[in-house]
């Protein structure tokens, strides 16, 4: 059999990704500001990379009920409970090669449950994960491993499929047991991400947006303001998710025309997302490479670069 190895690009990219989560986990703690979190994982992203990586998405941390797409807006002032789950979710891109991963804190010990839920469940997915699987039974896998622990699967989330350039690429791997699905196959990259929940395994949009992406193919009639904010937004992130206090200027506010951009069609918001009944949720995702043999662990937070 021919082996086939992942790129290069996507292996460092996951080496930094893993490392600085690695760094990162250790600053959350009660009281600590979520924006300072959010600062620090993606200044470690760029100085790791050494100018030849990037940011792959703005790093979301993710408090109790919140399932995922919180970071902080420009100004953010909000701090970490004294106890509750912290999903930290970041990732990094070496020439478009794009790395996810995620890992969640139990700041005091009450949920420990949740989290060995769904890092047993991530476990146990990578472990099956092999050329011609179909990626319902990885979802079935996943599904047995976190119920084993009385919680239920956010079965409204899902792993997905990573290529270069592109966050959710493809393919998406479910967090059930799904009939009929599509199987992995040699050379292919993912993002596995079991969500562990006490609510009903559903999610539903809050009203606030932090995260967004250009449409890049909508080019809108737009001019002065609106204009020079979404020149800038293409220029600077091009497909991959930005936040926008990426683009804060302290000459005018750039909210408002974010959000007349979403009206438009030519940005996409990324509503912040809690789970359906308020249930508290845990998160835990690594990347990985199909090779012949299985998978292979690109984020893993034993590596560094």
């Amino acid at each position: 059999m021919t082996s086939v190895d992942p790129h290069p690009d996507f292996v460092r990219a996951g080496r930094i990704a893993a490392r600085v989560l690695s760094e990162v986990v250790e600053k959350v703690k009660p009281g600590e500001k979520i924006l300072t979190i959010c600062n620090l994982a993606e200044k470690k992203i760029l100085d790791y990379g050494g100018g030849s990586a990037g940011i792959a998405f703005p790093c979301n941390v993710s408090l109790n009920q919140q399932a995922a797409h919180y970071t902080s807006p420009y100004g953010d002032t909000s701090v970490l409970p004294e106890k509750g789950l912290v999903k930290v979710d970041l990732g990094a891109q070496v020439n478009g090669h794009i790395s996810d991963t995620a890992v969640t804190v139990d700041l005091d010990g009450s949920f420990q449950r949740f989290v060995s839920a769904t890092e047993e469940a991530l476990d146990a997915a990578i472990a099956a994960i092999r050329p011609g699987i179909s990626l319902g039974d990885v979802g079935a896998i996943i599904e047995r491993a976190i119920r084993k622990h009385g919680l239920r699967p956010v079965h409204q989330l899902s792993g997905h499929q990573l290529k270069p350039w592109i966050l959710h690429a493809g393919k998406s791997v479910p967090n059930v047991g799904v009939r009929h699905s599509e199987r992995i196959e040699v050379g292919e990259t993912y993002a596995v991400e079991p969500f562990s929940t006490d609510g009903d395994g559903t999610v539903r949009n809050t009203e606030a947006a932090f995260i967004f992406s250009n449409v890049m193919s909508e080019n809108p009639k737009v001019d002065g303001k609106a204009r020079e904010v979404l020149n800038k937004a293409r220029q600077r992130f091009g497909t991959l998710p930005w936040a926008s206090r990426w683009l804060h200027e302290s000459s005018f506010d750039v909210v408002p025309i974010i959000r007349a951009l979403v009206r438009i069609g030519a940005v996409r918001q990324y509503l912040v997302l809690v789970e359906g009944k308020n249930g508290m949720v845990a998160q835990s995702e690594h990347s990985l490479f199909v090779s012949d043999y299985g998978a292979v662990v690109t984020t893993a937070r034993n590596k560094q670069d």
